[in-house]
């Protein structure tokens, strides 16, 4: 397949230091793919909000991707930014808001991630209303599900379309859904959604048991590995650090020393992009050597690691496997 453009730029211009890691990582993840390798993506952060949809869908629409792993946070956004978009406020000058300044977007109802402030009533309240009946249902008759087998349930419905603000091929949650591709999020309740949901189960409206826990997660994606790694194996590329990533890596080392599955691969291509620079202590900041000891990743695991802000990067690496 001929490269587009945008690939060719970065090919004739990105030839060194983080630039030529860039290059490098996504022909890595190209290689993986055309050897039959399937690719896991762990998205940290605010990638969501950060539309990272635009790119991120297709990938999905064209099977470069074959699990995600992700916060409750990027699962619930990009949804709201596709039926609240026209409602977010963008803040340029957000580093010089002051402490009154920050007070009277919270008043106006307005939650701010960097220089985007997403409004809760169209965004946060369209979601709840909605959630809050597909939840009830599933309580009441005994069923229970994942936070994101939920947001799938809401999307397949079409209820929410009466909504829509951008074009529904830039939602990455959309293009997932069609495809029911498969997502864990751990530590779910650690997002909007999750907190409402809590709240419902405070005031004894619902079961905390009709959303399925993280520990359920892990056990999901201890069948779903050596169901999905024969070949080549599943390469690992992860947006950010924190729980999407560290959450989702450990499975190889759980089957191989807890459940002494011995005959479990390792990750077979593993990329980072952060700009957290190695740190003593720091997940995000530590080098792929570091997860060898881990036992994630092998001696001649293709590595590479690109310290550079995540929504500059990924969308260049993305198109470039997409040959934009």
């Amino acid at each position: 397949m001929s490269k587009g453009p945008i690939s060719q730029f970065v090919e004739k211009h990105y030839l060194h230091f983080n630039a030529a890691a860039l290059v490098d990582a996504a022909k890595g993840y190209e290689e993986h793919l055309l050897d039959n390798g399937k690719m896991m993506v762990t998205l940290a952060g605010a990638m969501s909000t950060a539309e990272l949809g635009k790119s991120l869908a297709e990938m999905i629409r064209q099977d470069k991707i074959h699990i995600i792993s992700c916060t409750g946070a990027n699962l619930e956004e990009d949804i709201m930014n596709l039926v609240a978009h026209n409602s977010y406020k963008r803040i340029p000058n957000y580093r010089d808001l002051t402490p009154a300044e920050e007070r009277d977007l919270l008043d106006n109802h307005f939650n701010r991630v960097t220089d985007t402030c997403i409004p809760e009533e169209e965004a946060f309240r369209r979601l709840q209303q909605h959630l809050f009946d597909i939840w009830n249902k599933a309580d009441k008759s005994g069923e229970r599900y994942f936070p994101h087998e939920f947001m799938y349930q809401m999307i397949n419905s079409g209820v929410l379309e009466q909504y829509y603000e951008i074009d529904p091929k830039d939602s990455w949650m959309v293009a997932a859904a069609e495809k029911n591709l498969p997502i864990v999020v751990p530590g779910w309740e650690d997002s909007t959604m999750g907190n409402i949901f809590a709240s419902y189960c405070i005031k004894g409206e619902l079961q905390p048991s009709t959303t399925k826990s993280g520990i359920e997660y892990m056990m999901w994606l201890s069948k779903w590995y050596p169901e999905n790694c024969a070949g080549k194996g599943i390469g690992f590329f992860q947006v950010g650090g924190g729980i999407a990533g560290d959450f989702p890596i450990c499975v190889v080392p759980m089957l191989y020393q807890d459940m002494e599955m011995h005959d479990v691969p390792f990750w077979s291509y593993f990329c980072q992009i952060s700009d957290s620079t190695t740190s003593y202590g720091s997940y995000s900041g530590a080098v792929p050597n570091e997860k060898i000891t881990w036992g994630k990743l092998d001696i001649d695991t293709p590595k590479f690691i690109v310290e550079s802000d995540a929504t500059i990067v990924t969308p260049l690496i993305f198109a470039y496997i997409l040959g934009w």
